[in-house]
C-alpha cells in the first residue's frame, strides 16, 4: 500500500471513530433526558415564582391523568433568553420527573390526545431530546408528508427511526427502518406516483 492510500485509510478510519463517538455520546445524553418533559405554549411568568409547585398542579388538569403518588420534580425551569416583547412567543419549560413511569404516561397522553388546552392556549409536551436527536427527528418533515401521499403507512420511533409498512404499496417489500442520515433508500418514493405501485 502506498503512502497516500495509507493516509486514505487513517483519514476514513478516524472520521468513521469520530461518528461512533459522537452517536455514542449522543446517546448517553438522550438516555440521561428520559425523564425530562419539554411543555411548549404556557405563557411567561404563567408559572409564577415556583415552577415545581405549578406543574405539579398544572400536569394532571392538562392531561386528565390521575397521579398516584402525586407528581414529583427533581428540577424543573425554562429554556433560553427571555423574547423580549414578544409574549406570542414563551420559552418552552424543561422539567425532569421523579418517577419514570409518570413521564410514561404523560408523553403517552401526548400523543394520544394533545395538543392541550390552557385559558385558550394550545400546550404541547414532548420527550426532551438532545439537539443531534431533534436535528434527525426534524429530517423527515420533508419526508413524510410524500409517505402519506403514497398511502404509506410509516410510525416514528425513539429516538430517530421512520418505520413504514410497504406491503400495501409494493407487494415485495414489507417492512424497513430508515434513518434520516440514510435517505438513499427512499428515493424511489421521490419519483412514484400513487398510481405506479411498482417494487422498488
Amino acid at each position: 500500500m502506498g503512502l497516500v492510500e495509507a493516509q486514505t485509510t487513517m483519514s476514513r478510519d478516524r472520521d468513521q471513530d469520530l461518528l461512533y463517538l459522537r452517536s455514542k455520546l449522543t446517546d448517553m445524553e438522550d438516555r440521561s433526558r428520559r425523564d425530562n418533559i419539554r411543555l411548549h405554549g404556557i405563557p411567561e411568568n404563567e408559572e409564577g415564582a415556583d415552577m415545581q409547585y405549578f406543574l405539579s398542579s398544572a400536569l394532571p388538569k392538562l392531561t386528565s391523568l390521575d397521579f398516584d403518588p402525586l407528581i414529583e420534580f427533581q428540577r424543573a425551569h425554562r429554556v433560553g433568553p427571555k423574547h423580549s416583547g414578544n409574549p406570542s412567543r414563551p420559552r418552552p419549560i424543561t422539567a425532569c420527573l421523579l418517577r419514570h413511569n409518570q413521564t410514561r404516561q404523560i408523553l403517552q397522553a401526548a400523543r394520544k390526545h394533545g395538543p392541550f388546552q390552557m385559558d385558550q392556549h394550545d400546550i404541547r409536551i414532548t420527550p426532551d431530546y438532545s439537539k443531534e436527536t431533534n436535528d434527525r427527528r426534524k429530517a423527515f418533515l420533508a419526508l413524510r408528508p410524500r409517505m402519506r401521499q403514497l398511502e404509506i403507512k410509516y410510525g416514528l420511533f425513539d429516538p430517530a427511526r421512520i418505520m413504514d409498512s410497504l406491503k400495501s404499496s409494493f407487494p415485495c417489500q414489507k417492512q424497513m427502518t430508515v434513518t434520516p442520515d440514510l435517505p438513499t433508500s427512499f428515493v424511489h418514493l421521490a419519483d412514484l406516483s400513487p398510481e405506479g405501485k411498482a417494487c422498488p
